[in-house]
């Protein structure tokens, strides 16, 4: 989290523009020395804050192309505005996939020192398991995550209801024969996933479709990309209506997602952009959350239930992604998720 003198270094450069580092000094208010200037200047570089320009006496720092996609964002003063009163970015943004994403890591170099030492741990744990064990602990994640994924999209089934439906096919009273289908076709999608690791490797626009049509099985929901426009309630964005464009912006994202090294980025954007492009009718953030697992089954990482993430906060965080193009609150919540699912399951 960033300090107040941080930010207001993080202002200085934003409001001047290409600064050196004097002139920063120069201009902040906070009492600190140059040597402790510079600290915090390399501390924000490296967090992608900001970013140089030159070399030597020359370097001048301005704000990053990133950083209106990573600033911290207090999620519950943001909400304190109602719909209508909220300055958004109302349309797509296509240059968020295309450039800032295309050229930027949306982690810092401390978040990945984190995820990877609890990758290492799952690593590690896993090893110490039996093949039987370990399909009990990954059946045990399925259940949890089919549940989780299906509550967030209303489903009302219970954890015990989900655990009974999908071990026994016993169906809850007073529930409707939709819900029960949802979370069917969940776990087969994460089955499918299971059985078949390389599936989503390379990511295609035709994989992701597969996928969703598992996920819509039985369900009134139309297959393959939409061709109609679609609102999303809770905010005044609206996702690309153009069918033509909206393919153009799911073969971007595979395309981004394929080219990244990092397992964990390709994860979190897997997640946050099939979410933001809307490519169906329905079932999206569904499919983003299994095609993200595949992604992380395939190196042989741990995949993440989000047993314990409130839904509000799940849909808070991915509607500031909506109208802000801003992630770190959805950034912060797939890392405890991941952390939660090293430490819970295995």
């Amino acid at each position: 989290m960033l300090k107040n003198r941080e930010f207001e270094i993080i202002d200085f450069i934003k409001n001047t523009g290409e600064c050196s580092s004097k002139e920063v000094f120069d201009g902040i208010s906070s009492l600190v020395s140059y040597a402790t200037l510079k600290r915090i200047l390399t501390k924000l570089i490296s967090e992608n804050y900001i970013e140089t320009k030159g070399k030597g006496k020359g370097t001048k720092y301005r704000i990053s192309s990133i950083y209106e996609l990573i600033q911290p964002i207090d999620i519950h003063r943001y909400y304190e505005k109602e719909i209508d009163e909220r300055e958004i970015k109302e349309r797509f943004n296509f240059q968020v996939i295309t450039e800032v994403l295309n050229n930027h890591s949306v982690f810092t170099k401390n978040e990945l020192i984190k995820l990877m030492e609890l990758q290492k741990n799952y690593t590690t744990n896993v090893a110490q398991l039996s093949d039987n064990e370990y399909k009990k602990e990954l059946e045990r994640l399925a259940i949890d995550l089919s549940w989780k994924s299906s509550q967030i999209e209303g489903n009302t089934y219970s954890l015990l209801e989900t655990e009974r439906l999908l071990k026994e096919k016993e169906t809850s009273s007073g529930k409707t024969k939709e819900e029960a289908i949802m979370l069917l076709n969940h776990k087969e999608a994460l089955d499918f996933i299971i059985e078949n690791p390389d599936y989503l490797y390379p990511l295609s626009v035709s994989k992701i479709e597969d996928i969703h049509s598992i996920l819509i099985k039985e369900l009134a929901v139309e297959r393959n990309l939409r061709k109609r426009r679609v609102g999303i309630s809770g905010t005044n964005y609206r996702p690309l209506d153009n069918e033509f464009q909206i393919s153009e912006a799911l073969r971007d994202t595979c395309e981004l997602i394929n080219k990244k090294e990092c397992v964990f980025e390709k994860a979190l954007l897997s997640l946050v952009l099939i979410s933001y492009i809307q490519p169906f009718m329905d079932g999206n953030k569904r499919a983003a959350r299994i095609v993200s697992n595949a992604i992380l089954m395939h190196d042989n990482y741990c995949p993440i239930s989000f047993r314990t993430v409130d839904s509000i906060d799940y849909k808070k965080a991915m509607l500031l992604f909506y109208e802000q193009n801003n992630i770190s609150n959805f950034k912060e919540i797939f890392i405890n998720q991941f952390e939660f699912a090293v430490n819970t399951y295995f």
